[in-house]
């Protein structure tokens, strides 16, 4: 038998990577987009005020942080696709709402309508079903790059796109990029079949408090927290400190962001290879981390300075794309087979409950002590992080092997995904019927590979 672990990923893992990639996108601008001009839209809306407006931004990340494990537990159940397409139908009708809205109450349900369309747990799980493990943290790379290049793209695009059709413009602009979405998931991305066995055992009850009671799961869920509410607070002041301090237009700051975004981007790569290559994720990951709070004593000893900002944001966004890219893996890895999609749910639950609580935070310290007091909170946060993630294991390293196999019916795929999962040493097993791939991820130590090979013959290898 032969196993495909080389160092390129399959036409079907780029289709299926660079299509979910590209959904994850075009909901992150539907989310973004409004960011950098909302507040100076919404001032002049009946029953204006700063908490409003506050809660109009963030309404998005209390919902999407409440019901990314309910969506992450339906698509185990239920499937991904289904899942998807669901959320992100509540996400346009969230969209029409806030388009045709006059009052900022109106907006905040709208708002907190699109985020009520939860999806990021199905999409990451779905790209964990269908990238082999050797991939999956380029895969997870690519999510994690259309993440931050959305949020850039929204500091770039915001502005000029509301001076041609408004805020309620860009309302309806992200209706059509989450049906865009619904499109490009229907007829691009592989359908992948996976083995219920597992899954049909255990209630739902019983995969959240699996996920909940591993401590590898709840450090890196910690994690993603951390980051993301320092994302979300540094861009509450840094944005102000190069207006009012270093002297720089707003409408110059995407000769920065773009820049800065793509060193970012430089940086991240050779330590990405080098971890997945070198087997040193603990290492590169710690220090990661440490590089991150290294950026917010840069933006605090920096004082508002054009080219210390600068420097403090190239830093950020190495550490920020690095760690945006290995987290999701690292939970893909370290979740149970058959509770991932759970698990990926209470994941993004952290992830957009520290963006909520990052600008709530950013908020009130900016106002009580300046810019400098949200990179001192940033630094705290950060530090603490550091020692959670210092205690964290190297991931166990296993085996995928790509087989071809005849496609039958939708019944005769998943009892032959069964069999296959009932093989020992074989923890995961993901048919893609209309491609007749089928990925078997093994631990080589405890692997029988007779029987894997009575199953599907050595010469159904895919090569």
């Amino acid at each position: 038998m032969n196993d495909s672990n080389s160092q390129s990923m399959t036409p079907l893992e780029r289709r299926a990577t660079f299509s979910l990639a590209g959904i994850f996108m075009m909901r992150m601008l539907g989310l973004f987009l409004i960011l950098p001009v909302f507040a100076v839209y919404a001032e002049h809306l009946p029953g204006a005020t700063p908490f409003m407006i506050g809660l109009a931004l963030g309404a998005y990340g209390l919902t999407q942080s409440v019901l990314q494990i309910p969506f992450g537990m339906a698509s185990d159940r239920f499937g991904r696709k289904p899942v998807i397409v669901v959320g992100l139908l509540v996400f346009i009708a969230g969209s029409i709402i806030a388009a045709n809205a006059k009052s900022l109450e109106l907006i905040v349900v709208g708002r907190a309508l699109q985020g009520a369309g939860a999806i990021a747990a199905a999409v990451l799980a779905m790209v964990a079903d269908l990238t082999r493990e050797r991939q999956r943290t380029k895969a997870m790379a690519l999510i994690g790059v259309s993440i931050g290049a959305s949020f850039i793209l929204s500091l770039l695009l915001g502005p000029v796109i509301n001076s041609w059709i408004g805020i309620p413009g860009i309302f309806w602009l992200t209706a059509v990029l989450a049906a865009l979405g619904i499109l490009v998931l229907l007829t691009l991305v592989p359908t992948p079949v996976r083995a219920r066995r597992r899954t049909g055992e255990q209630s739902l009850t019983t995969q959240f408090r699996t996920v909940l009671t591993r401590p590898e799961l709840l450090r890196l869920d910690f994690g993603i927290f951390v980051l993301h509410s320092v994302l979300t607070a540094v861009f509450v002041v840094v944005p102000l400190s190069l207006v009012h301090k270093a002297g720089f237009p707003v409408d110059h700051h995407w000769q920065l962001y773009l820049p800065v975004m793509l060193a970012g981007v430089a940086i991240m790569v050779p330590f990405l290879l080098f971890s997945d290559r070198q087997g040193a994720l603990r290492p590169v990951f710690v220090g990661a981390v440490g590089f991150l709070s290294l950026s917010q004593a840069i933006f605090y000893v920096g004082a508002g300075r054009f080219w210390w900002i600068a420097a403090g944001l190239v830093l950020f966004f190495g550490a920020f794309n690095l760690l945006e890219a290995t987290l999701p893996s690292l939970i893909s890895k370290t979740a149970p087979v058959e509770s991932k999609g759970t698990a990926i749910g209470v994941y993004n639950s952290f992830e957009f409950f520290g963006a909520f609580v990052g600008g709530a935070m950013g908020g009130w310290f900016y106002g009580k002590f300046g810019a400098n007091g949200v990179f001192m909170m940033s630094f705290a946060l950060i530090s603490a992080w550091v020692l959670v993630a210092w205690g964290m294991r190297e991931p166990e390293r296993h085996d995928t092997h790509t087989l071809r196999f005849s496609a039958g019916s939708p019944e005769e795929t998943e009892a032959l995904a069964a069999r296959l999962e009932a093989v020992e040493g074989v923890s995961e097993v993901v048919l893609v019927a209309e491609e007749g791939l089928a990925y078997i991820k093994t631990n080589a130590r405890f692997l029988n590979r007779a029987e894997l090979e009575a199953i599907l013959p050595p010469e159904q290898a895919a090569h």
